[in-house]
């Protein structure tokens, strides 16, 4: 998604057929990498541009903000990154959302770390919580398997008693092809719907890994393929019964969260909320800074900051998920971490002389509008606190109330993951 574009066109064609958005804040580009985790003002900066240009459409549904981000043993650290930038989504869309809107997270079901993920993202404080839970599941493969025998039996177990909505945020195993999707009938049947919100097929179009339901021609025109056909057989004859919302009246506890161990690392304490302001309010306080030769050639910057590192304590711009240690600047971006490396090693080590601003005409020298940066650590972005005024028809709009009012209409309504 490019938030900077207008998407009236595309979220009105979804709305006129039914059809509710559940949409990824994370891209390729500004993404919590898993195996080197940081969370900056870059991918902040995204995500709030993006919950802004979809939280006025009355069919987007819900956000996720993350998508097996952590998928194995040796990425959990990452997962504290993810639960932080939850924290910073539910508090900003409730300062500026003239509704709620739902957050959740896409788990990718790791037998190892499954069950700690699951309590992980539903344990703490409120906003530190999300409002569902999804999980990618493919252990349903060919006909020949069965509710018992597929492994859908034993994550229903997990989640029985679990205080959120769930659903299946991706299945439809392609191990048999064609699909003939037999667990559709247990998703949307008795065999799962006291425990489950319904699920979601993986995937609309066609791509490298086959398990697209239409083929998109290069003349933009689309070809049904089989799975389509096959889907659409199963999927017509039901009428899921799920939960009134008025008929539950269960109040279900909170999950525990999970102990640290040599499987599940990451740090209670979470990374601070990324701040444009206290970033620009640190590089107006610099006099030695990157040079354009060096912001331009921003592949180049990892290792620019690794040289610099090497020369002078970078402890003010890291950050550490394990220990839950942050520097006052390890949410700025990576060319002002490195202006503040350079003026680091230009004042203390450098003492101020004109060649310690030079490295190899990536630093440069400007004048400095603040003495020090005292205090810049400390500032706050702050919203706009005018929510967008939403005007929908009267009966088009996911009431708010309830997240799982909202997340309810998965058993009667199409859904489209992005």
């Amino acid at each position: 998604i490019d938030p900077s574009l207008n998407h009236d066109e595309c979220m009105k064609a979804l709305e006129n057929a039914g059809i509710y958005l559940i949409l990824d804040l994370m891209v390729p580009k500004h993404s919590i990498v898993r195996n080197n985790p940081e969370y900056d003002i870059n991918i902040w900066n995204n995500v709030r541009s993006t919950i802004d240009a979809f939280k006025g459409y009355p069919n987007t549904l819900g956000f996720f903000v993350g998508n097996e981000v952590t998928n194995d043993n040796k990425t959990t650290i990452a997962s504290g990154y993810v639960k932080a930038m939850l924290r910073d989504t539910k508090t900003y869309i409730a300062s500026t959302s003239s509704r709620k809107i739902p957050v959740g997270y896409a788990n990718n079901d790791d037998p190892d770390i499954r069950l700690q993920i699951q309590s992980y993202f539903n344990c703490g404080k409120e906003e530190e919580r999300i409002d569902f839970f999804g999980i990618n599941l493919y252990e349903w493969c060919g006909a020949s398997t069965t509710y018992k025998t597929s492994g859908y039996a034993e994550r229903t177990k997990d989640i029985a008693s679990y205080s959120i909505p769930v659903f299946l945020s991706e299945f439809g195993c392609n191990a048999v092809t064609p699909r003939t999707f037999p667990e559709v009938k247990s998703i949307f049947g008795p065999d799962m719907t006291d425990n489950w919100s319904g699920g979601i097929v993986y995937e609309w179009s066609q791509e490298d890994n086959n398990y697209g339901l239409v083929q998109v021609n290069p003349d933009n025109t689309v070809s049904i393929l089989p799975d389509y056909t096959n889907l659409k057989a199963v999927l017509s004859p039901l009428r899921p019964a799920g939960v009134k919302m008025d008929a539950f009246k269960e109040t279900r506890p909170i999950s525990t969260c999970p102990a640290i161990t040599s499987i599940w690392e990451p740090s209670e304490k979470l990374a601070p909320t990324p701040s444009s302001a206290a970033c620009d309010c640190m590089m107006s306080s610099l006099s030695c800074v990157a040079s354009d030769q060096a912001v331009a050639t921003t592949e180049s910057l990892g290792t620019l900051l690794n040289t610099v590192c090497g020369m002078t304590s970078c402890d003010d711009i890291s950050s550490n998920g394990k220990t839950g240690v942050y520097g006052k600047y390890s949410f700025c971006s990576p060319a002002q971490k490195l202006s503040y490396m350079y003026n680091a090693y230009y004042t203390n080590i450098g003492k101020k002389a004109a060649a310690t601003c030079n490295f190899n005409g990536m630093a440069k020298l400007q004048v400095a509008a603040k003495s020090s940066d005292q205090g810049c650590s400390n500032v706050k972005d702050i919203p706009d606190l005018e929510p967008k005024t939403d005007k929908p028809n009267a009966g088009d709009q996911v009431k708010g109330d309830s997240f799982m009012a909202a997340l309810a209409v998965l058993l009667g309504v199409s859904v489209l993951a992005l």
